[in-house]
């Protein structure tokens, strides 16, 4: 089994940044990607970001290149959302999870409890 752990949530002013974390236990070994992926209110679950663990290649939902950058700490077994210039419309859970989906939601098998992230304008 795997656990997902994230922090880092919390209320920004528009144009502040965030940093998310993201810590994994269990079993950690293995070929995956490690994703992001933010839920707003009334909304489908939406694909942020994602990073493959062993070869550290990154995906990014377009609206976010230029603003996050996900990267990963493997002696951690942490990945980081690191979120710049943040708009009121990144206001959402973001949750971290594990699998081999990169952009799709369904191709993930573990996932955090979500953190949130408010941004007010």
């Amino acid at each position: 089994q795997v656990q997902l752990v994230e922090s880092g949530g919390g209320l920004v002013q528009a144009g502040g940044s965030l940093r998310l974390s993201c810590t994994a236990s269990g079993r950690t070994a293995g070929n995956y990607a490690m994703g992001w992926f933010r839920q707003a209110p009334g909304k489908e679950r939406e694909f942020v970001a994602a990073v493959t663990w062993s070869g550290g290649n990154t995906f990014y939902l377009d609206s976010v290149k230029g603003r996050f950058t996900i990267s990963r700490d493997s002696a951690k077994n942490t990945v980081y959302l690191q979120m710049n210039s943040l708009k009121p419309e990144d206001t959402a859970v973001y949750y971290c999870a594990r699998g081999r989906g990169i952009r799709s939601a369904a191709g993930y098998e573990y996932w955090g409890q979500g953190t949130q992230v408010t941004v007010s304008s």
